[in-house]
């Protein structure tokens, strides 16, 4: 079982998970026990299971530490917040690094969110995607530094 879970860390490091959805890809990978923990405290673990595709953007779980941890509770007992919070990380679609282009892009939670490029850097509302294209058998998921929140 260790052996398995190590190569599914593996694989998701290298971006070449195929074989579980957007949930299950994030609980192997280890580096996002928080983004999981609100997932499933925003009863979100059945909608992001689903067929979408979806595309998200996940933090990982040094970003949700730079929340003062009073904050963070607080947030992950607000369902309602929670869920405005963590669907403003989701785009409908499959879209892969190649494909993204600055400027706004619609999230699921209905508010847009911005896409920029500096330097060669892609940022999503000002947090660096570290990592792009971990694929999913229903999505993409690019891995973020940083919460961020729907103005």
């Amino acid at each position: 079982m260790k052996r398995f879970l190590m190569g599914a860390s593996l694989a998701l490091a290298l971006g070449s998970a195929h074989a579980a959805d957007i949930v299950d890809t994030a609980k192997s990978a280890g580096s996002f026990n928080t983004l999981v923990t609100a997932v499933q405290a925003a009863d979100l673990v059945d909608t992001l299971k689903g067929p979408g595709p979806f595309t998200v953007f996940a933090p990982t779980d040094e970003a949700f530490a730079k929340i003062p941890k009073d904050q963070l509770d607080a947030l992950l007992k607000d369902k309602a917040g929670l869920t405005k919070v963590l669907t403003y990380h989701v785009v409908a679609g499959k879209v892969m690094a190649a494909d993204v282009k600055p400027g706004q892009v619609p999230t699921v939670q209905g508010s847009p969110l911005t896409v920029s490029v500096k330097d060669g850097k892609v940022m999503v509302d000002g947090a660096n995607v570290v990592q792009t294209d971990i694929n999913t058998d229903n999505g993409v998921i690019h891995v973020i530094d940083a919460v961020i929140m729907p103005k």
